[in-house]
């Protein structure tokens, strides 16, 4: 399995010479760093174990102005091998270089006692009972990296370390945090850093976040050798044609497109060392990234309002940092509404995504969380069974008190609802839904409408003004009377008799006037225009100049 290794300790306690010893390579890159003899940047190796398994060894620097380096590096290892001199001991970053590893949830790995060559045996031994306090349960080695001293016993330590570590996922979707960006003559740009998660080959496609600027890669390497592919834990250096160096820079990550979020908030866990006030102002430190970002406290937890945006997922940790390290923490999730809930914290702590999902959202939502479940999905919509249940009970309630004479209600607005229509056990007819098999009638209003129909037929072929909209669509869906516009109406029979009348005329001459039909029902010219226009809509006439005359349909 492919492990990263992590230096850590105090400025000058002798990683660098450590790891050139181990190695045989030195990493010191920049000419900065070997006039000054102190690792600034990460700089990187590889490590052969007597088994044959080779692990990549990051050498971080140790100065304190140079500590977010350190963190930068330290987010991407799976053991580290802290160094502490034997003739100083624990210094100020060494213990905060401990604290960042605990932090990151490093909890394996190596302490090597260097320069032992250069004290006296007994302070030796008391720099290794020192170590042995300051990290438990831990193999402490001295060591000379001039002499060769303990050098094979710290690559057996090493590989016992590396036993105790967890496999990464390299079935999970492909990340890598970029820690270095640069340009090869014939090559173009390139991009190292550690593979936290998948695998990479030629060919593939990914994007780099948070500027979703989409790559691919033309080749591979490890350690400088090309390789097919390569996967998670590994030290992996990418080139990517047609992309200009400017464009990525340390922090940004290259990942499987769509399969993180990208997000100006993080619900975290905290782990704190000092104390983070609600609405501080710190360094939030995430894979090679570094956020500037405000607390908003719940309780042990904190949402992370971020001045630029992370590519996280659940269960990543942070380092939170001003001027020192504060605290860390692990992220509960990636993506989170806006909120100081402590609640909603608890429950993404335990893994309880479901309880977190009541009324619909869209699927793609929760993709950044473990896929939650005891929850119904239908189309994009994941939405709880206590809230469709709800909703069910609550549209019927709604559609049960509607007006008999329509017993329906308009669909509900929201998105979701094409979808989960479906499952609300309704019909839906026209723009309207309803209870299945329902249909409309009077009820208690039966006794006005025949007091209306009585009212029409005694003004025969004169409408007469309907007040009651909805008794009037009603008794005209039932036949029983006919709107004519302006709220009036005619009853059904005497719309039919005025009907016959019309088709009678126009039969007989082909046409009629306003003034001939006028005359044919012994009514007003209002009257006679309202129904007149009303056989025009309903197809039965049309308009030429001042007369009317029969549709083809009429005729037949």
């Amino acid at each position: 399995m492919p492990l990263t290794v992590g230096t850590a300790g105090h400025i000058d306690h002798g990683k660098t010479w450590l790891v050139r010893a181990l190695t045989g390579k030195d990493t010191d890159r920049l000419p900065e760093e070997r006039e000054r003899g102190i690792s600034i940047d990460l700089g990187y190796a590889p490590l052969e174990l007597a088994d044959g398994r080779r692990l990549s060894l990051v050498d971080v620097p140790g100065h304190e102005r140079f500590v977010r380096n350190m963190v930068a590096g330290a987010t991407g290892i799976d053991l580290f091998l802290l160094a502490v001199d034997a003739g100083e001991g624990a210094r100020p970053q060494t213990h905060e270089h401990l604290a960042v590893i605990r932090l990151l949830g490093i909890r394996h790995g190596v302490v090597a006692v260097t320069k032992a060559d250069a004290v006296e045996p007994d302070l030796v031994e008391l720099a290794v009972e020192e170590a042995k306090e300051l990290v438990p349960g831990t193999t402490v080695v001295p060591t000379s990296a001039k002499t060769g001293q303990g050098l094979d016993e710290l690559r057996v330590a090493l590989g016992a370390a590396a036993d105790l570590v967890e496999q990464r996922r390299a079935d999970g979707p492909t990340r890598l945090f970029v820690d270095r960006v640069f340009t090869l003559r014939g090559i173009g740009t390139v991009v190292t850093g550690t593979l936290w998660s998948g695998s990479i080959a030629e060919g593939d496609a990914l994007r780099a976040e948070p500027q979703g600027l989409d790559v691919r890669v033309r080749s591979v390497q490890v350690h400088d050798m090309p390789v097919e592919r390569a996967e998670a834990g590994q030290r992996v250096a990418v080139s990517l044609p047609g992309v200009e160096r400017g464009q990525l820079a340390r922090g940004d990550a290259l990942v499987q497109p769509h399969a993180y979020p990208v997000s100006y908030r993080l619900d975290v866990a905290l782990e704190e060392i000092g104390e983070i006030p609600d609405g501080m102002r710190l360094h939030v430190h995430h894979g090679t990234a570094e956020h500037y970002a405000r607390v908003v406290r719940a309780g042990r937890f904190a949402q992370l309002r971020l001045a630029s945006p992370a590519v996280a997922a659940r269960g990543d940790r942070i380092v939170l940092r001003d001027r020192t390290t504060l605290g860390g923490g692990a992220v509960l999730d990636p993506r989170p509404p806006r909120h100081a809930d402590e609640g909603r914290f608890e429950l993404l702590e335990r893994g309880e995504v479901a309880a977190l999902v009541h009324e619909p959202v869209r699927v793609e939502s929760l993709s950044h969380l473990s896929q939650p479940e005891g929850l119904l999905r239908t189309g994009d919509w994941i939405f709880s069974a206590a809230w469709l249940e709800q909703t069910r009970g609550e549209l019927h309630s709604q559609i049960e008190a509607a007006d008999p004479l329509d017993p329906g209600v308009p669909p509900p607005s929201e998105p979701w609802a094409r979808d989960v229509l479906p499952l609300l056990d309704v019909e839906r007819r026209g723009s309207r839904i309803y209870l299945p098999g329902a249909e409309a009638s009077l009820g208690e209003r039966e006794t006005e409408a025949a007091q209306l129909e009585a009212q029409l037929e005694a003004a025969r072929f004169t409408p007469v003004k309907v007040e009651d909209k909805e008794l009037a669509a009603y008794l005209e869906r039932a036949g029983r009377l006919v709107r004519l516009g302006d709220g009036l109406a005619v009853g059904g029979q005497a719309y039919a008799d005025a009907r016959e009348l019309l088709l009678a005329e126009c039969e007989a001459t082909g046409s009629i006037t306003l003034a001939r039909f006028r005359d044919l029902i012994g009514g007003g010219r209002k009257q006679a225009q309202l129904l007149l226009e009303r056989f025009d809509a309903d197809g039965l006439t049309r308009r030429v100049g001042d007369e009317r005359v029969l549709r083809r349909k009429a005729r037949g």
